[in-house]
């Protein structure tokens, strides 16, 4: 996530904002989530220049409360667009000033995207054409909805159709709890019933497939 002079750096711009409070850093994105559980932070300060549109990357985006500002030196316009339609509501260059960074955390603060015009209009056109395939293709709107660890979920109730929740949930590093809320979610989300229906449905829509 960051290295230790990067998190030191960052540190020290949060605190010489008076209308800024730090609420910690956390070295890597791996162990950011224990770090800012629910309610500790309200925006986080993403050091990241590897691929923002990374399993790692976007499965630290999915919880939708989280407000997410990548601070990277990336240049890939496509890795950026994933990013930000996965939940990602700031962008800032590292060649930016210190200043745009904290202006940046403050208006996505107050609910606002900080992202370039560039960005701005890919994503127009993106969301465009999304809308224009929902009208002929509702399927791909129900598997849209999915989050990453609901097709991680798919693909291993599918790759073993016999074997018990106890030994997907294990498989999957999650608990038997969690694994039925996930099918709660996904049975609700593709219209479905039992594991069968899953199992077939995920077959006709390649969802089978496994997911990093």
């Amino acid at each position: 996530m960051a290295l230790p002079l990067m998190c030191w750096a960052l540190e020290q711009l949060v605190k010489s904002s008076p209308a800024l409070e730090l609420a910690g850093t956390a070295p890597e994105l791996s162990t950011a989530r224990q770090t800012f559980p629910l309610g500790t932070a309200d925006v986080i300060v993403v050091d990241h220049d590897g691929n923002l549109d990374s399993a790692e990357f976007i499965d630290f985006l999915e919880p939708r409360h989280m407000r997410v500002i990548a601070f990277t030196g990336t240049t890939d316009p496509g890795a950026l667009d994933h990013a930000v339609l996965s939940g990602l509501q700031g962008i800032v260059r590292k060649s930016e000033s210190p200043k745009v960074l904290l202006t940046a955390i403050e208006k996505v603060h107050q609910g606002e995207l900080w992202i370039d015009r560039g960005t701005t209009s890919r994503m127009f056109m993106q969301l465009a054409r999304q809308k224009t395939d929902e009208k002929s293709d509702p399927e791909r709107v129900r598997v849209s909805l999915l989050t990453h660890r609901e097709r991680q979920a798919i693909a291993a109730l599918a790759a073993d159709t016999s074997a018990p929740a106890k030994v997907i949930a294990s498989r999957l590093c999650i608990s038997e709890h969690t694994l039925r809320n996930h099918l709660t979610s996904i049975y609700s989300k593709l219209h479905l019933t039992n594991r069968l229906d899953l199992y077939a449905y995920a077959t006709r829509h390649h969802l089978d497939k496994p997911v990093n």
